[in-house]
């Protein structure tokens, strides 16, 4: 995901994606506790796009 398209969607759009990606994060981390995660890396693609969803959203609520 890149932070150009995260600039065209909308503050409460942003809202769900936050939320969205928080949720899956959480997930991803009790699915490798238990080892049952399958692709690790995937947890830090999560939350580097949870990071630019945050970002974007807080330039956003600056204007």
């Amino acid at each position: 995901m890149k932070a150009a398209e995260l600039r065209n969607l909308g503050a409460d759009e942003l809202g769900v994606k936050e939320r969205e990606l928080t949720d899956s994060l959480f997930r991803m981390r009790l699915q490798k506790s238990m080892g049952q995660l399958e692709n690790p890396d995937k947890v830090r693609t999560v939350r580097r796009d949870l990071a630019r969803v945050k970002t974007v959203l807080n330039q956003k609520r600056a204007e």
